[in-house]
């Protein structure tokens, strides 16, 4: 049976409290335990000691005899110094996704589609502009010729 420390949800809708506790890792998140091993708070502020509370002795028993902690919980282990974590790290972090870049590009390209399209159509219209002024006159001749 595999060990795992991790947190069970307690609390209220949009009002969560957390227990840390050792549980076997195929176990339901909010099932049954091993041991209740701290609390976890996270309404309270970051400062607040009573924030996260853990019972170092048996935490440790329990790191002692395997058990593997969540990665939330290595990072309150950590903190409280019980037991060391290894630093992460992720380049790739804070990178838009695959869509959202294709997205981006198609986004860029459509703008460039519509200003290469109204830069054609601002030059159009200047040498459209004097055969239309043409045209009427034209006609205006024509009709006197005729009347």
């Amino acid at each position: 049976m595999s060990v795992a420390i991790r947190l069970s949800r307690g609390g209220a809708k949009k009002r969560p409290y957390y227990k840390v506790v050792v549980s076997n890792s195929r176990a339901p998140r909010d099932g049954k335990y091993l041991e209740q091993v701290g609390t976890y708070n996270p309404l309270l502020a970051k400062d607040d000691e009573n924030r996260v509370r853990l019972n170092e002795d048996r935490v440790r028993y329990w790191l002692g005899v395997g058990a593997q902690p969540t990665d939330r919980v290595a990072r309150m282990l950590d903190k409280a110094g019980i037991k060391e974590r290894a630093a992460t790290s992720n380049p790739q972090k804070g990178e838009p996704g695959q869509k959202a870049k294709d997205r981006a590009e198609e986004k860029a390209e459509k703008l460039r589609e519509a200003e290469e399209a109204a830069k054609a159509a601002a030059e159009a219209p200047a040498e459209e502009a004097p055969a239309a002024e043409e045209a009427p006159a034209a006609e205006a001749t024509e009709e006197q010729t005729e009347g």
